[in-house]
């Protein structure tokens, strides 16, 4: 069964991007636009990644997603990378994101930076799951949004 990723951005074509590289590699892919940071999407979902922009001119909302996050139980073990141009965030974050096991890939990335990036991350998830240490998502809600 494919790794399921879930790609959040506020550029479609952007997501389309991801979504065309990370299907080539084999993964499943959900694409979600980043005008919305819904913990209860994230669990509808269940992903054992996520790959989110972290814009400049949105940081405090990213902030605030990356935070919720961690904090909820259901998702607090999902791997994550942080694509982003802002250099700055990764500079002022570098501790804490470390702390939180976030890997970040800087705009415009080299695929092979991102690919290797998600692998590293799903290995991650993998190593957890075999551990018995990852909680599993449960939804039994249907997902009516064919883009999910």
């Amino acid at each position: 069964m494919p790794k399921k990723i879930l790609v959040i951005n506020d550029t479609q074509e952007i997501l389309q991007l991801f979504a065309d590289i990370l299907t080539g590699e084999g993964y499943e892919v959900a694409l979600h636009s980043y005008s919305t940071r819904d913990i209860d999407l994230v669990k509808r979902v269940a992903p054992d990644l996520i790959i989110s922009d972290h814009p400049p001119t949105d940081e405090k909302q990213a902030w605030q997603f990356l935070q919720k996050l961690k904090m909820v139980r259901e998702t607090a073990s999902i791997p994550v990378v942080l694509c982003t141009t802002n250099s700055k965030t990764v500079v002022e974050g570098e501790g804490h994101l470390a702390a939180k096991g976030v890997i970040v890939v800087l705009k415009p990335f080299d695929i092979d930076d991102l690919l290797n990036a998600v692998e590293t991350q799903i290995g991650k998830a993998w190593e957890s799951d075999e551990a018995g240490l990852a909680k599993k998502i449960v939804s039994t809600e249907e997902n009516s949004d064919p883009g999910l």
